[in-house]
């Protein structure tokens, strides 16, 4: 592995070249649980290798909703670019020591979105029933996918935001400070860089978790014990760079 292993307590580095997406996150929840590496090392992508953290790599649950979702600096897109989401993700580190995420699914409620991203990408979007309420201060998120199947997989999930994090801990920068997703896509592997601000993060009660999309994603039995963290942002704007070679270093990185 590189010696120059990218930090996750550092800010983002600047993407190298023009933006090719932005997009802002928002209203969203973080559920992990903390696993042993050897649980998800056949699911990462050639080159990569699960990131660790005091001992333990993570599975994150993580729903949200996408908000004016445009191509580079073209206007964005109302109602196209705007829809619930929530994915699976495992946490990677590459031979090039850059940190990054890699999704096991992303459930979108736009299937034009979900062609796209799936041809140009090869992410694994699939096509979903969603949709994200506020009832007396608690968020509510629920799920159901259309396609590709299996059908039906999804559930609710429910969370009160609590107190602001000032000073989050290194544990939550690590999840969450990630400047990059690695994907297989055409017998190669990519890594898309992204940039962002600080998360204003929260603390979070789980109040529901009715779950299958972790077990769909390869990891049965895990959304049955109770996560080991669960974190609540308001959201961010971000900016993605166009993808490139996971096992070459960028020129600026």
């Amino acid at each position: 592995m590189s010696p120059h292993l990218q930090s996750f307590s550092d800010p983002a580095p600047p993407l190298a070249g023009a933006a090719i997406l932005a997009q802002q996150w928002r209203l969203l929840t973080f559920v992990h649980w903390r696993v042993d590496p050897e649980l998800v090392a056949p699911l990462m992508p050639a080159g990569t290798s699960p990131d660790v953290f005091d001992g333990s790599t993570w599975v994150g649950l993580v729903p949200f909703q996408m908000v004016g979702t445009g191509l580079g600096r073209l206007p964005r897109l109302p109602w196209l670019g705007t829809f619930a989401e929530t994915n699976v993700r495992l946490y990677s580190v590459d031979d090039a020591g850059r940190r990054g995420v890699v999704f096991r699914s992303l459930e979108a409620a736009r299937l034009p979105v979900v062609l796209v991203a799936r041809a140009l990408f090869g992410l694994p979007y699939t096509w979903a029933r969603m949709r994200i309420r506020e009832v007396d201060g608690e968020i509510r998120y629920t799920t159901a996918r259309r396609f590709p199947g299996p059908r039906g997989v999804g559930g609710r999930i429910g969370v009160r935001p609590g107190a602001p994090l000032p000073r989050p801990e290194a544990l939550t920068r690590f999840l969450t400070n990630r400047w990059g997703l690695h994907v297989r896509h055409l017998g190669r592997t990519l890594y898309m860089p992204n940039h962002h601000g600080p998360w204003p993060l929260h603390e979070a009660e789980l109040t529901r978790l009715d779950d299958s999309l972790v077990a769909a994603a390869g990891l049965p039995g895990l959304a049955g014990r109770a996560p080991d963290s669960v974190l609540w942002s308001p959201g961010v704007p971000v900016t993605f760079g166009p993808p490139h070679d996971a096992r070459r270093p960028r020129r600026g990185h």
